[in-house]
């Protein structure tokens, strides 16, 4: 049953209850909502740009977290990923028992399904996981924490996934942290879902959601892509591909540290450094 997300305590962001004993799973029980191929940007992020990880990994563990009331987004990461490494291991993680018993008969080899929560109850460190629209229904002041009980949990050289997205994954967005920090910011959307890039930033993360206002980092990057997006009008009748390139190559050129190129920028995404972007204290 869903109920009203709680605040994450000290005792559960260390996994134990109040008698030093491992406790119950740590998180809480979200709506669930999702809908099939709604992560198809951050999964083709991951089989592309970052599959390096998964195909150096000498356990390629994967986790799907928070995954949702079906399992469809689990069994597509798993597809998907496999075409990287054919011995991936997936496992997706709900907190919710009853919607991982309706998932149990999707089992097969490389895919299997758990009850956990952000302490990942599987065998090993993973390499990759992906935890989508799940932080955005906590507090942020517990962020922080949250991440920080993942990140212990990688393995040398994983990669933790914070993200958000609308019901049909058209704007996308996703904070990328290694073992010991935040990496960076992606956008991805969907041309002719937005007026202004701006539009993106009701689906940001959770770290980043409340800060996009004046004088905060976040905040200047959405005014300037939108100055940018504005400023490349003229490519318009190339098409908006072509109209989104010129604004990453003008974020670029002005200075913001964007980390990826046209190969990625084509496909309507877009990465920027974290502390280009990260809260102020």
């Amino acid at each position: 049953m869903v109920q009203k997300a709680e605040r994450v305590t000290a005792p559960q962001i260390s996994g134990r209850n109040s008698t030093g004993r491992p406790g119950r799973p740590v998180g809480n029980v979200t709506r669930g909502t999702t809908n099939p191929n709604r992560m198809r940007r951050v999964d083709r992020w991951l089989a592309g740009p970052q599959a390096w990880r998964l195909r150096n990994a000498v356990d390629p563990l994967v986790v799907d977290l928070g995954y949702g009331a079906t399992p469809a987004t689990a069994v597509e990461l798993f597809d998907r990923l496999a075409a990287v490494r054919p011995d991936v291991q997936v496992f997706g993680i709900e907190i919710e028992p009853e919607r991982v018993r309706a998932a149990l008969p999707l089992q097969r080899p490389g895919l299997s399904f758990r009850v956990g929560g952000f302490e990942l109850p599987v065998p090993g460190r993973p390499v990759l996981v992906r935890a989508f629209n799940v932080l955005r229904q906590y507090e942020e002041a517990d962020v922080p924490g949250i991440w920080r009980l993942v990140q212990d949990r990688l393995s040398p050289g994983g990669l933790f996934i914070d993200g958000t997205c609308d019901e049909i994954g058209r704007r996308v967005t996703w904070v990328a942290l290694d073992a010991e920090r935040p990496l960076s910011l992606s956008i991805s959307v969907r041309f002719g879902s937005f007026e202004l890039p701006s539009d993106v930033a009701e689906r940001l993360p959770k770290a980043l959601i409340h800060r996009n206002v004046p004088g905060e980092p976040v905040h200047a990057l959405m005014q300037a892509m939108d100055r940018a997006w504005l400023e490349c009008a003229p490519l318009a009748s190339f098409g908006n591909r072509q109209r989104w390139q010129g604004m990453c190559r003008t974020l670029r050129d002005a200075g913001w540290p964007v980390q990826d190129g046209p190969a990625r920028w084509r496909l309507g995404e877009f990465t920027v450094g974290w502390d280009a972007v990260a809260p102020l204290a």
